[in-house]
């Protein structure tokens, strides 16, 4: 199957995630305007870094992410995601309506918000196979669209003047990811790896532009209408900071550069037979949205894309060696990080 509703894809919640249902039907009472029991509570199959279930009442159906128990302190921020979405949908962008945050660990053990189950379609490839090949690219203009569009709201605006650091972009999240690299060294290293950790670090542009990225934006983590190429609600922004307008895009980009086994990558696909926008006419879509005339230094924040993505599945690979990986497909994750490493130097030696 290449796409799912929503609502499909749970299961009875599982050991370990189970809480008390009626004290939850409690503060839905209070906190979240229309509810009315009972409440029937399910869990969707994924969200493992953020727990998810499904809220069905007679006459509604909601969705609760939850802070996992025993994460790190600054990790699984739902009181961050919750933020962005009611700030996103009160400027009218494509968002599950947020009804309301829980701090109080009482309720069910870990912080948590409760949104709307927005029914539509997921597509868990950027192929989008299972629509007539004559209405493809309607959707990745949609996709298009809908990110340009987040790119050009003020974050001071919508009240996230403050919702991440501003400026030294790069320089930190470089930082960051090299320091995980580094830190899980019972994954091994990568020549290609330590290459990139050097030249990023010296091939930074001078533009330092600041708005709201998502972070992880993909054709997976978005609903569509039920019939038309239309994004109902942008989902997962458990990413989402303030940063570089043209490092979210490019980081969306990177679709067309990973192979198909990765995140349903377009690279050796035959765009013309699918009728799917080629690289350069999907660049050229977003700079005339957002009022440029081009992508300056494009192969700078493709190689960081694809280092970022590389030291994210190394991470992996790390978790996987010790046991704790929560993925069933680590260890895919974990063989396919050196093949991305050495993506992302070949995009380097581009710009050289």
């Amino acid at each position: 199957m290449n796409e799912t509703a929503l609502n499909a894809g749970t299961t009875p919640v599982r050991d370990g995630y189970r809480f008390d249902e009626a004290r939850l039907a409690q503060w839905m009472a209070v906190n979240v305007e229309g509810f009315v029991g009972p409440l029937a509570v399910t869990q969707f199959k994924g969200g493992q870094s953020n727990p998810t279930y499904k809220l069905a009442t007679p006459g509604h159906a909601y969705v609760l992410r939850r802070k996992p128990l025993g994460g790190a302190p600054g990790a699984h921020a739902v009181d961050r995601e919750a933020r962005v979405m009611k700030a996103l949908g009160g400027a009218g962008y494509p968002v599950p309506r947020v009804y309301g945050l829980c701090t109080d660990e009482t309720v069910i053990g870990s912080w948590f918000y409760v949104m709307d189950c927005v029914e539509g379609r997921v597509f868990w490839s950027a192929r989008f196979e299972s629509v007539p090949a004559g209405g493809r690219r309607a959707y990745f203009s949609a996709m298009n669209e809908t990110l340009a569009s987040l790119h050009r709201l003020d974050p001071a605006a919508l009240g996230l003047a403050d919702y991440g650091k501003t400026g030294n972009y790069f320089q930190r999240q470089i930082s960051r990811w090299s320091r995980q690299y580094h830190e899980d060294e019972i994954a091994g290293r990568d020549a290609n790896m330590e290459r990139l950790i050097g030249w990023l670090a010296e091939a930074i542009p001078q533009n330092d532009e600041t708005g709201i990225v998502h972070g992880d934006y993909r054709a997976d983590n978005m609903i569509f209408h039920p019939t038309e190429p239309r994004i109902l609600a942008v989902l997962d922004w458990e990413l989402s900071t303030l940063g570089p307008p043209l490092a979210d895009f490019t980081n969306h980009l990177m679709m067309y550069r990973l192979p198909p086994n990765v995140l349903s990558g377009l690279k050796g696909v035959d765009l013309a037979a699918e009728n799917l926008p080629s690289e350069a006419a999907y660049i050229e879509e977003y700079c005339r949205r957002t009022g440029r005339e081009s992508v300056a230094d494009l192969s700078f924040y493709l190689a960081f894309a694809l280092f970022r993505l590389a030291a994210i599945y190394h991470g992996i690979k790390a978790r996987a060696l010790r046991g704790t990986a929560a993925s069933a497909h680590a260890e895919s994750f974990a063989a396919a990080y050196p093949m991305i490493a050495a993506l992302a130097w070949d995009e380097a030696g581009r710009r050289q």
